[in-house]
């Protein structure tokens, strides 16, 4: 016997009542599981077969696959259940209740994205397992804004298993299928400090990273000459020089200094042959000078996303909403799920611009059609 989950208003308040925040600041960490059990309750009640699945190296979060129906092929709405952290006293509105006004739904999370776990549960009120000939699944994961572990834990597990997938990250019911990636990198070089009044008692780091970014600035402007996406509004990739220190006083010569990058690559770009080329450039600008180079990671990476405009999901997306699909330069779980087998769409009744902000909201005028475009997407694929 199924058990109806409470009215779409009171799932919207009670995820957006739950903290959920990831970040790789410890004092803003937050465990996932109050969203992961609340939608587990709700998910179990309807006839959906629920696995909550923690993370290996993060027992206190967790992915959930909860899925209605078999078969080999079937439909798959995924979201991340964190958000980020939130900014304390530049909020109008309490950020962990939901609060209507101006004809729009505020709290953290409305847009990006537990709003959207909600809105797909919605949309599967009333189908029963018996009436599926695909299975619809629903897909949380964690930690999305901060580390991506919990998409990489689903591909290192193989599931979940389908063929068409739909993430709602904010997208204003545009379908997307391509984006950007993402990889971030971390450059140190080691000299020797010494007194300032004799540079031969010293090697400066910082010297050599003025050497380090010249030469980054010219691989961002061949990489951009040698790349281009005109479905982007950023059409090349991009390089960012985000974040630099090195020295400590002005009468010492730098005997350390660091440089954290940010680069965007398009799809078709791999992101382990810009890393060994990255490492390779500065290997080589670096030869002779006496300093020790140490290129890591600051995290693992996201690699650019592409669907094919053919692919059913993307013509049924396009179909269902009235638009296109196109590309955006955020990323998303997107790679991950298409790495499990899956023609994947990014489609959501939120705006990127209101994504970590404060006050951000979801307007309610989105909810409706984004409802009846998630019951389209079932009737096509799982019916």
């Amino acid at each position: 016997m199924t058990t109806p989950p409470p009215s779409l208003h009171d799932m919207l308040a009670a995820l957006i009542a739950a903290p959920s925040m990831s970040s790789v600041s410890p004092e803003f960490d937050t465990s996932n599981r109050p969203v992961i059990d609340l939608l587990a309750l709700w998910l179990s009640g309807m006839g959906f077969q629920v696995e909550v699945l923690p993370l290996p190296s993060q027992p206190h979060k967790a992915n959930l696959i909860a899925t209605l129906g078999q078969g080999p092929g079937g439909l798959v709405l995924a979201g991340h259940t964190d958000t980020v952290p939130y900014d304390e006293g530049r909020w109008n509105h309490d950020p962990f209740r939901l609060t209507e006004a101006d004809g729009r739904y505020y709290g953290l999370g409305t847009s990006d994205m537990k709003g959207f776990f909600a809105l797909a549960i919605e949309a599967a009120r009333g189908f029963q397992a018996g009436d599926l000939k695909q299975p619809l699944i629903l897909l949380a994961t964690a930690d999305e804004e901060s580390s991506m572990e919990g998409a990489q834990a689903l591909v290192e597990l193989g599931r979940p298993r389908a063929r068409h997938a739909v993430i709602g990250e904010p997208t204003g019911l545009r379908p997307v299928n391509a984006h950007k990636g993402i990889l971030m990198e971390g450059i140190r070089l080691t000299g020797r400090s010494g007194h300032s009044s004799d540079p031969s008692l010293g090697n400066s780091a910082l010297e050599g990273m003025h050497k380090v970014i010249g030469e980054l600035l010219t691989w961002r402007g061949e990489l951009q000459a040698r790349h281009r996406d005109p479905r982007f509004t950023v059409p090349v990739p991009t390089l960012n020089l985000g974040h630099i220190h090195g020295g400590d006083n002005p009468n010492r010569i730098c005997g350390q200094c660091d440089l954290h990058i940010d680069l965007r690559p398009l799809p078709g770009m791999e992101l382990d042959e810009l890393r060994a080329t990255l490492e390779q450039r500065l290997g080589e600008t670096l030869a002779g000078s006496g300093l020790h180079l140490e290129v890591r990671r600051l995290f693992h990476g996201t690699p650019a996303m592409h669907t094919p405009a053919t692919a059913a999901i993307v013509q049924t997306a396009e179909q269902l909403s009235g638009h296109s699909a196109q590309a955006v330069a955020f990323c998303t779980e997107g790679p991950y799920l298409n790495r499990l087998g899956m023609d994947t769409i990014i489609l959501g009744p939120g705006d990127i611009a209101q994504a970590h902000q404060p006050d951000e909201y979801l307007a309610l005028e989105r909810i409706d059609p984004m409802v009846g475009i998630l019951k389209g997407l079932i009737q096509r694929f799982c019916l």
